[in-house]
């Protein structure tokens, strides 16, 4: 079939691999298991030497900028006339092209500009935002939060990762129908990493590697360095462990990089914890699996969070959750079920809930079990890609 009569669709994303994040990879997921399709997307460069055109997956990518952080600002007027140079090459029915903005930022702002002089055009929006509400409307200089509303308005249809958001959407005045299709994990590839590790005994010898002993638990969290996702307080939290259980030998394993970096190790070395918090900075998607596989309890006390891929990921790797009620994590996390709560800001009461976790096997063993159900009933890659799917054809 020649790719003139397959349906396209025109995905416009601030940022795309190398640049890594929920959004980032929830496209290249839901794309790559829909082979039938075209898929080009525009996005900044942002840092210097990626490539202006390169295929990734399923999708052609077209990067624009000189490689600077400055150039998402110029992301929606480029984009915007890219497309009309694409398309104007390609003959296509008004139903085989769909625009798809995601996330309200940026690049959606280019489709909103198409969408003005092109009313025709169907426009998909994904919201997968995880900052607070305040920071949605007002944050980035107010450039997307004075877009953000309008983009949200002129959507022909709005595809969010969890109910927060949708409620969040229908606040803003959408117009269109939203529904709630969550990003997933890949279970077929975790339970292989698993059943690699434990054939091998990896498991031991990256214990080994860092220097965890026998009788250490492990607490870990994959996770941003920004304010948004309280880092900070799983830190202060761990020295609250320190007091109220004293016997609980503890070894956390910080998965990650971000701008307050320095700021968390200081933290640490201002609580005398640098032997109990191993700072392990980026670390490849797929062997993060084989860090969650050697960890008692995953945390993250999260100020803000859109849904929380990082939770979900956990619960497959049969490690139990301790998180916030904050955005979308009440989606998947029903207390004392698939995982347990804790206060938000509070690393006393999240220091109880971890020291919960570690001394009850019973709740323990529930959690691991309800929870990967969850995850494998409700948030594999495969589910999502057909949903989507369904989205794509309405």
């Amino acid at each position: 079939m020649s790719d003139n009569f397959k349906k396209t669709i025109i995905i416009f994303s601030t940022a795309y691999f190398p640049h890594i994040g929920g959004a980032e990879i929830a496209v290249k997921e839901i794309t790559d298991r829909i082979p039938e399709y075209n898929f080009i997307l525009f996005t900044a460069k942002i840092k210097r030497g990626l490539l202006k055109t390169e295929k990734i997956g399923n999708i052609l990518v077209y990067r624009f900028g000189f490689g600077f952080n400055f150039d998402k600002f110029l992301l929606p007027i480029l984009a915007f006339f890219k497309y009309f140079r694409i398309i104007s090459g390609l003959k296509f029915r008004n139903s085989d092209l769909i625009m798809w903005g995601i996330m309200a930022s940026y690049g959606s702002i280019a489709a909103y500009f198409i969408k003005l002089i092109k009313p025709n055009k169907h426009f998909l929006l994904t919201l997968q935002e995880g900052d607070s509400e305040t920071h949605l409307k007002f944050g980035k200089l107010g450039l997307v939060g004075f877009f953000g509303k309008r983009i949200i308005k002129k959507a022909d249809y709005i595809q969010v990762i969890s109910y927060y958001l949708k409620s969040f959407a229908l606040n803003q005045g959408a117009r269109s129908p939203v529904t709630v299709v969550p990003n997933g994990v890949d279970t077929q590839k975790i339970k292989n990493s698993k059943m690699k590790m434990e054939n091998e005994n990896q498991n031991e010898k990256l214990k080994n590697k860092l220097k965890i002993e026998k009788n250490e638990k492990v607490i870990i969290t994959t996770s941003r360095l920004v304010y948004k996702n309280g880092i900070d307080v799983l830190i202060k939290a761990i020295y609250e462990l320190k007091n109220i259980a004293p016997l609980i030998k503890i070894k956390l394993l910080i998965l990650g990089d971000g701008i307050l970096k320095n700021e968390l190790e200081n933290l640490t070395l201002k609580l005398d914890l640098k032997n109990e918090v191993l700072f392990l900075g980026y670390i490849l998607q797929d062997e993060i699996y084989d860090y969650l596989a050697i960890s008692d309890v995953f945390c993250r006390p999260s100020r803000s969070e859109g849904l929380g891929n990082s939770f979900l990921e956990a619960m497959a790797c049969a490690t139990p959750i301790i998180g916030t009620n904050v955005g979308g994590i009440p989606d998947f996390l029903i207390n004392n079920e698939t995982g347990l709560f804790c206060e938000a800001d509070n690393p006393r009461d999240l220091a109880e809930k971890i020291k919960t976790l570690l001394e009850h096997s019973e709740l323990r063993d529930k959690i691991i079990t309800n929870g990967k159900k969850l995850v494998d009933g409700n948030y594999d890659w495969d589910n999502i890609a057909e949903r989507m799917k369904k989205i794509f054809v309405s």
